[in-house]
């Protein structure tokens, strides 16, 4: 089984004060990177939080956040009354150092200035803490489900790119004769039109020709290839993560479908090699993004 580092999950808790939002999504990473947007109230949970979502989601890039709307206000702005007096008391003197008079509006000015309101922090209580975590929980398992099914699309995905590779290396083997009757043909032509061929050594050249042909000859390179797609079929099936391990994999096969090319020596083989190339790319492009 294979797992996307795609997901999403969102929860909704509700209190008889707040109405919390927990969300988070994630993207494809090399390591977990974890990014979140806490209110202050919260804060100081932010190491748990980060703990937790690196306890279930081992790989991605993690956008977290919470927010609350406040359904019961039971907070209470205080004046900070003896940051206002000083206030008044300092524009009392300028006033009549200026000549200004003061009037009792003055008072709406102060109260905009800094520090003129005190607003009470509320104190995090536990019993909503411990519901908070539990809507964490379930986003994060929302957003591991997310990824269970991404992976069942992209491992369809594979496997079927998989199945076209093989399909498309065992059409290779009608041409391999013709290619290398085609060798033989091209060197002997070569040879009898060279002056003095008559001199030659036939014996020799036979050698010399096996030698030739069998750096053409690329079954071992077919094994190969069989074997690493047995392999990546195999990695498919095992638990998650290998993302990694799959994304090695088809490197290897990447280079004994290149070697493959390079000796083909036959325009419809490497035509087969191109469209292997083409499916071994959108595979590429899937392990980036499995877990």
């Amino acid at each position: 089984m294979i797992k996307s580092m795609t997901g999403y999950g969102k929860t909704i808790a509700s209190t008889p004060q707040k109405k919390i939002t927990v969300e988070i999504k994630s993207l494809n990473s090399k390591q977990l990177d974890i990014a979140t947007r806490i209110p202050m109230l919260y804060r100081e949970k932010e190491p748990e939080i980060r703990n937790i979502i690196s306890q279930k989601l081992e790989r991605g890039k993690i956008d977290f956040s919470i927010s609350f709307d406040v359904i019961d206000d039971e907070n209470i702005t205080l004046l900070n009354k003896a940051v206002i007096k000083n206030y008044f008391y300092q524009i009392r003197e300028i006033s009549t150092e200026l000549g200004i008079d003061t009037d009792a509006q003055i008072l709406s000015s102060i109260i905009r200035l800094p520090e003129a309101l005190k607003p009470e922090r509320p104190e995090l209580q536990e019993e909503e803490w411990n519901l908070v975590v539990e809507y964490i929980l379930e986003s994060v398992s929302q957003l591991d489900s997310y990824r269970i099914e991404e992976g069942k699309s992209i491992e369809k995905d594979m496997k079927n790119s998989i199945s076209k590779i093989l399909q498309y290396l065992g059409e290779t083997e009608p041409f391999e004769p013709e290619r290398i009757l085609k060798v033989r043909e091209k060197l002997s032509s070569l040879l009898t039109e060279t002056p003095g061929s008559e001199n030659i050594d036939m014996n020799r050249f036979e050698q010399e020709l096996i030698y030739y042909i069998e750096k053409f000859d690329f079954n071992e390179e077919k094994v190969r290839l069989r074997k690493h797609c047995e392999y990546f079929l195999d990695t498919i099936d095992s638990p998650p993560p290998n993302g990694k391990i799959l994304g090695f994999i088809a490197q290897e096969m990447g280079r004994e479908i290149n070697t493959i090319g390079s000796k083909a020596n036959h325009a419809s083989i490497q035509k087969l090699v191109v469209m292997m190339k083409d499916e071994l790319e959108k595979i590429k492009e899937q392990t980036l993004n499995i877990l």
